[in-house]
Formats: C-alpha cells, sequence, structure tokens
C-alpha cells in the first residue's frame, strides 16, 4: 500500500484527541523527553571518561575511536534487527523504549568491571544495541501523539537526547577526590549514566503511553523497511539526514577535544574546556525546539536549508580559530546550535512521507543508515588531523551539509512536500 492511499487510517484530530488524550499529551510527551535524556546519557559515557581509560589501560589511538565507535556499530547492528523484524511498529512503543534503557544500563555498567579495552569496547557494542531500542521507538511514540505539531514534538524529544548525550561531558568536567589529574574516576562517570537509564527505563514504563495517531502494522512485511530509499520524496528525507549525520557525530565527538587542546596551548583551564565542550552538544537542546516549532510555521525544507547553511559555514572555518579559544568557543557554540537543529526535521518529514502503519521502521532505518554513516568521519578525522591539522579536517566535514541542503531543495521542488508540516513544504 503506498503511504497516500494508507494516509486515510490517520485518525482525524477531532475524532480522536478526546478531551482525556488532550490533558495527557503535556504530561506525555515531558516524560518521555526526561526519559530519552536520563537514556541518552549513556550514549557518550565511555567517550567523556577517554582520559582517565587512556591512563589507566594506555589506549592506543584506535581504541580511543573505538570507544564512541562500538556504539554506532552497535547501534546500526540494533536498529537493522529491529527494522527488519518491524519490531518498532508491532510491540508496544513505552515497553519496547524501558526493556532497551534497561538492558543498556546494564552492559554499559559492565564496562567498570572490565579487564581492559577490548571487554568495554564490547560492552559498548551491547549499548548501543539497546539504545536502537530507544531513540526511533521514542521518535515513534511523539508522531503517535502529534500531527500538525510534529516537528515541534520530534524536536523535543531531540533535545532532549542532545542533552543527555552532552551530559557524561559534564559529568565528566566535575573534579573528585582520587580521579585522574583532577577529573572524576571514570567508573562513577560510567554508573551515574547507567543509574539514569534505569530511571529511564521505570519513567516510559509505567508513565508513559502511545496516541492516538498512527496505527500498529498488522503483521511482519519485511519490505516496509526499504519504502523510505524506494521513493523519492522520503528517498531526498533520508539523503538530507545522512547529510546531517556525516557531519553530527564527528563534530560532537571531536570539538570538545579541540576545545580542550586550545585552551591548554594558551594555558586556559581545562576544567573551563570540559564545560565548553558540554555547552557546545547541550545548546543544540534549545534549537531542535526552536527549530521544530518554527519548521512546523515555515516549512520542514526552509528550516533544514537554513540549518545546513548554517553548520556548514562553521565547518568551514572552525579549524583556523584554534589559537584563539575564545573566538573558538563563541563560534563552537553556534555551530552547536545549528548542526543539530535540524535532526528532528529529517525525522518528522519521513514520518510523515511514509505509510503510516510503519513508521517505527522508517525511523529505525533512517537513523541505522545515519549512523553507520558517521562512522566514516569518527575514524577519518584523527589520521587527517596528523595530516593536515584541523583547519584542514573540519571542512571535509561541510561536503555533508552541502549534499544535505541540494536534496532539501529538491524535496520542496516536489509536489508530496505539502504533506510535510501540515502544508507547509
Amino acid at each position: 500500500m503506498s503511504p497516500a492511499s494508507s494516509s486515510s487510517e490517520v485518525p482525524a484530530p477531532s475524532e480522536s484527541l478526546a478531551p482525556g488524550a488532550l490533558r495527557r499529551k503535556p504530561r506525555t510527551l515531558a516524560l518521555l523527553a526526561i526519559a530519552t535524556l536520563f537514556a541518552m546519557a549513556l550514549w557518550f559515557s565511555g567517550s567523556a571518561v577517554v582520559p582517565q581509560l587512556t591512563a589507566e589501560w594506555n589506549l592506543t589511538g584506535g581504541e580511543q575511536s573505538w570507544m564512541t565507535m562500538s556504539v554506532q556499530v552497535g547501534f546500526v547492528a540494533g536498529a537493522l534487527l529491529s527494522a527488519s523484524l518491524n519490531v518498532a511498529d508491532r510491540i508496544p512503543g513505552s515497553t519496547f523504549f524501558a526493556a532497551s534503557a534497561l538492558a543498556g544500563a546494564v552492559v554499559n555498567a559492565a564496562v567498570v568491571v572490565a579487564p581492559g579495552p577490548s571487554v568495554a569496547i564490547a560492552c559498548r557494542f551491547l549499548t548501543g544495541m539497546a539504545l536502537a531500542g530507544v531513540y526511533p521507538p521514542g521518535m515513534k511514540l511523539v508522531a503517535t501523539w502529534c500531527k500538525e505539531d510534529r516537528g515541534e514534538g520530534i524536536g523535543l524529544l531531540v533535545g532532549a537526547l542532545t542533552v543527555g548525550s552532552a551530559l557524561p561531558h559534564l559529568l565528566n568536567a566535575v573534579p573528585v577526590a582520587g580521579g585522574t589529574g583532577g577529573l572524576p574516576p571514570w567508573r562513577s562517570v560510567v554508573l551515574v549514566a547507567s543509574g539514569l537509564a534505569v530511571g529511564a527505563a521505570g519513567i516510559a514504563y509505567v508513565f508513559v503511553e502511545e496516541g492516538p495517531y498512527l496505527r500498529s502494522a498488522s503483521g511482519f512485511d519485511w519490505r516496509h523497511a526499504g519504502e523510505g530509499l524506494r521513493n523519492e520524496p522520503p528517498r531526498l528525507a533520508n539523503i538530507g539526514y545522512l547529510g546531517h549525520m556525516w557531519e553530527l557525530y564527528a563534530m560532537w565527538t571531536w570539538v570538545p577535544i579541540v576545545l580542550l587542546a586550545s585552551y591548554e596551548a594558551a594555558g586556559w583551564s581545562e576544567q573551563w574546556a570540559r564545560v565548553a565542550g558540554f555547552s557546545v552538544i547541550a545548546v543544540g537542546g534549545i534549537s531542535c525546539y526552536l527549530a521544530g516549532t518554527l519548521a512546523d510555521r515555515l516549512g520542514r525544507t526552509r528550516i533544514t536549508a537554513w540549518s545546513l547553511g548554517v553548520s556548514g559555514s562553521c565547518a568551514l572555518v572552525a579549524g583556523f580559530f584554534f589559537e584563539m579559544p575564545g573566538v573558538l568557543t563563541v563560534l563552537c557554540l553556534v555551530w552547536g546550535f545549528a548542526v543539530v537543529a535540524d535532526s528532528a526535521q529529517f525525522s518528522a518529514a519521513v514520518s510523515e512521507l511514509t505509510d503510516p502503519r510503519y513508521v517505527g521502521t522508517a525511523l529505525t532505518v533512517q537513523t541505522s543508515l545515519g549512523f553507520l554513516l558517521t562512522l566514516v568521519t569518527l575514524r577519518a578525522v584523527p589520521p587527517l588531523v596528523d595530516a593536515w591539522g584541523w583547519a584542514g579536517t573540519f571542512p571535509l566535514l561541510a561536503i555533508g551539509p552541502a549534499v544535505g541542503l541540494w536534496s532539501m531543495l529538491r524535496l520542496r521542488g516536489l509536489p508530496e512536500a505539502t504533506r510535510m508540516a501540515s502544508g507547509n513544504r
């Protein structure tokens, strides 16, 4: 069944949002955002403590990269498995979210008893697999509550994800006695992140419910896993997302390290460098929500094009200000604001352009492809920095926004674009 022919299966707002549902919607979305924030603290809980792990385990450059890359690979594996089985559309979203967050908490906590980097990297891989049951199902849960305001709703969720991803950097900026070089003991950071994920599981299971929009799949159909790539409108939205992801996680992973090196070279406080690293990521939480609100009114393609243009411009010039940490910090805050502002809008677009019965599967495919692509830039950055420096490496990240900008402008010209944001292209 085509997306257009199945759109009639989505209940009309006046028929489905009874007064009771209207009252539950703000509370449910707020609690889902909190649960997402807590669960996504798992993502960078290993990356943030790389300095302590390097001191304790003498990590090589490759092992340092794999502390982040293993999560990405695990997420891709989990997402592809979920998408191929339509799991996100066949299991109640809150149950799937809660079980995945709890599993992630357990395998992430296992890092603290790992005898060395190999076991720790394996645990981080399993953490990524578990998080594939948190992020895409969370977006689907938002979509079951939002229609005209879907960009704002998913923007709220991705904003929570962004702040949660930044949280380990904040935890790691707090000096604690007994840590390494003034840093907190790394096991404490990892365990706090796991504890937050346990809280996320409890919130999702007890308080989060599915809304009245979007019907569940009637059965397993593997063909729906590829719908977002076969049809041009969702394919263009996915290409835009891939361009965005080419830049995003490389920026999130390496900019805090660049700031730390810049601050150290200038004799500035290392602790404040880590606070700056947290802020550069966390500021995106604000932009996700603001961009979602604007996209519902002004159009998905317009807001994503603006965001891609600003973030790509920042990538082109950021590396040239390494020796000016103050200017670099301000520029990176602008970059952090823009680089993730569009993220939710690619997902909202896909949810509006695909069969409403299989939105969970479409979103899972989208995120799995995006996170698979992040492995390229995550791994490529260190050797390129050795060869060209930051000024020569960061501009390569702008390739993604350029491709994404082309795809969203192309999508804007299609008649199907009027199915997004209540007709706002």
